[in-house]
């Protein structure tokens, strides 16, 4: 029976370790320790950069530092990244993003995306949310292998990658995953909670995150299909000498450029020499690179960031034709149009939405394809998904650059300030302007809370005074710059109802607003100019047939009040259907009245949707916005001025404003 201070002796030198070639224990830690490090024995300290925080670190370390002349036959997977905050809008954020890698056509029979785990192929999304209440951050990855063709299910490839990411942070992870097939290369979206095993914060190390699941993506795929022989090399290598846009045959001459940015087309191996000299002359017609001499070379001074512009050109070039396509809309290549918020303004574009999607897929960036009525397809990056709401697809828009000049409050709220000692109130305001309405000057208080909140340019006092800086208007610029980022353009639905039809419907539509406008917007004979050309001939007759224009020898005249009766009549008709439903009865609101009661849901109409507002025997219909379904169920009041309302939400007196 062993005892606890049983010991079996090893003879030998006195002081000599056990360990290989004699190394004492204490140097055998050091050594390893400094190997997952990345730092060799005696080496002084490397600076210390926060890279080694985290779980994951020193695989991450030893991953980037592999061979790379084995990487080279290794199968290529691209792997994107992001780190994403889910304190206050981040967990709207996160549902929405949940619900867009889920939406419709993302796999190879057009169906809608399919959530999955490591032990089910079908999940759903909400308890992985409720799991995720109150974490954090979230990891989001996409992992697209260059041959993610060959594969018939990237469901066991993700799995494998993430038991594997289990195991070099030494945590169980939550994670959901996506599958997409839409684009050329297939891919997978990965959601991964950020809380380990023991609900503590899950951090990662950058160089894991940067380098290291990388390289154990490229493993897994070059252990399911094998290293790239010499002939897939060779054949990529040759099909990039065409190519517009950064390749790795550009990579390499940038690495050999001198400072005066020569570089030679020669090269001792013959293959490679023939592919510079190849790639020199596409260079050279894209108008990047000019020889100075037999086999002597200038490169272009910003060679690198154009060939990536280029690049990105052609992708949304081909997304554009792929989605209009889709919708069976042919138009030519010199009638798609990329957007560059950064131009300046021209005409807002009015068209139909093609399509909605992702330009920038990990940080939740979506572009819109608009159809416009001057006969050209625009391809339009609107930032944030959150920052604009659900479209439905053939809705009609009008889209306007993003402002980033001081608005009319912030000159207002600096020249009452600069009167009163920087300072701003309401009761300041109030006296400075005895004109000015309580609501009015809510309006320059919610614009002061959100610059303090998002950006802390200004500072409010604990009697709820604001302390004004002289430079207020150029924080105001600041921020305006700052919110073009997450929103470059601002959209405006002008009809939720596809151009088809509204030329018979049964209420006030964007065809009826054109008729009658003093300004209607112009129309190319072309695309879908043309179609709104045809529908707005439709629409006319329609009309006339209605008794609500009438046809003269070289004009139509349409009623005065068009508009009042056509909404008027679809209100009352939809009114109806309501009351019916509810059991209460229906009372309209004039202009002037006031509104009040229990905002109980949107109601879709021709012109628009209207809020549903309820009383205990009775409801109403008027004016929506969008904030009212934050709001849903509680008590709200408003004054009708117009086809607008400024909200009170609650009960009490001074409550918050809507406007």
């Amino acid at each position: 029976m062993n005892q606890d201070d049983d010991f079996k002796p090893k003879l030998g030198k006195i002081r000599a370790g056990g360990g290989p070639r004699g190394r004492k224990f204490l140097h055998q830690v050091l050594v390893a320790a400094n190997r997952a490090g990345g730092q060799s024995p005696g080496a002084r300290p490397s600076k210390f950069h926060g890279g080694q925080i985290g779980r994951g670190a020193g695989i991450g370390r030893m991953l980037s530092s592999r061979d790379r002349h084995a990487a080279f036959r290794s199968r290529r997977v691209v792997v994107k990244s992001r780190i994403v905050k889910l304190a206050g809008k981040g967990v709207a954020g996160a549902k929405a993003h949940l619900r867009y890698i889920q939406r419709d056509c993302v796999t190879r029979d057009g169906s809608p995306g399919q959530l999955y785990s490591a032990e089910q192929d079908r999940v759903d999304g909400k308890p992985f949310l409720d799991r995720a209440e109150g974490d954090r951050h979230q990891f989001r990855f996409i992992v697209a292998p260059e041959d993610g063709d060959q594969y018939d299910d990237l469901k066991p490839l993700t799995r494998r990658l993430m038991a594997q990411m289990e195991q070099d942070l030494g945590t169980r992870l939550d994670w959901v995953a996506v599958d997409h097939y839409n684009t050329g290369h297939p891919h997978s979206h990965i959601i991964v909670r950020g809380r380990d095993d023991r609900d503590q914060d899950l951090v990662i190390a950058r160089e894991y995150i940067t380098t290291g699941l990388r390289e154990r993506a490229t493993d897994l795929v070059t252990l399911d299909l094998g290293p790239r022989t010499d002939l897939e090399i060779e054949n990529r290598l040759r099909h990039d000498i065409e190519q517009e846009r950064l390749t790795s045959i550009d990579h390499r001459l940038l690495r050999d450029v001198d400072p005066d940015r020569l570089v030679w087309s020669t090269d001792k191996d013959v293959f490679q020499q023939s592919l510079r000299a190849g790639r020199l002359q596409k260079l050279k017609r894209l108008g990047l690179a000019d020889e100075v001499a037999p086999g002597r070379w200038r490169l272009a001074d910003d060679i690198e960031n154009t060939l990536r512009r280029m690049g990105e050109r052609g992708d949304i070039l081909k997304t554009m034709s792929r989605e209009m396509t889709a919708k069976g809309l042919v138009r030519s290549g010199a009638d798609l149009v990329l957007h560059d918020p950064a131009a300046p303004p021209t005409r807002p574009i009015v068209g139909r939405l093609v399509a909605r999607g992702l330009s920038d897929e990990i940080k939740d960036r979506h572009y819109l394809i608009v159809d416009a009525v001057d006969g050209r397809t625009h391809y339009v990056e609107i930032g944030k998904g959150d920052a604009i709401a659900p479209i439905p697809d053939g809705a009609i828009l009008r889209l306007d650059p993003r402002s980033v000049e001081p608005r009319a409050v912030d000159h207002t709220i600096a020249e009452i300030a600069a009167a009163h000692g920087g300072r701003y109130g309401v009761d300041i305001h109030l006296r400075h302007d005895p004109t000015a309405s309580e609501a009015f000057v809510e309006t320059h208080v919610r614009r002061l809370e959100a610059m303090r909140r998002l950006t802390g340019a200004v500072e409010r006092e604990a009697d709820g005074a604001w302390i004004i800086a002289p430079d207020h208007l150029e924080r105001a610029t600041a921020f305006e710059r700052r919110q073009a980022q997450d929103a470059p353009v601002v959209v405006r639905t002008l009809s939720a109802l596809p151009l088809d039809r509204q030329i018979a419907a049964d209420g006030a539509t964007w065809l009826d607003r054109e008729l009658v406008a003093a300004t209607p917007e112009p129309l190319r004979d072309a695309g879908f100019g043309r179609d709104v050309r045809a529908a707005l001939v439709q629409r006319r007759q329609w009309l006339i047939e209605q008794g609500l224009a009438r046809q003269e020898p070289n004009r139509v005249l349409f009623r005065a009040d068009l508009l009042d009766v056509l909404r008027r009549r679809e209100l009352l008709r939809v009114a109806g259907q309501l009351s019916d439903e509810l059991g209460l009865a229906f009372v309209e609101t004039k202009p002037g009245q006031p509104v009040e009661g229990v905002y109980r849901r949107a109601v879709d109409l021709v012109g628009g949707k209207a809020a549903l507002i309820e009383n205990s025997r009775e409801f109403t219909l008027v004016p929506w916005r969008p904030v009212l379904d934050h709001h849903i169920g509680k008590q709200v009041s408003g004054i009708l001025r117009g086809d607008d309302i400024s909200w009170t939400i609650g009960r009490q007196r001074g409550g918050p404003s809507v406007s």
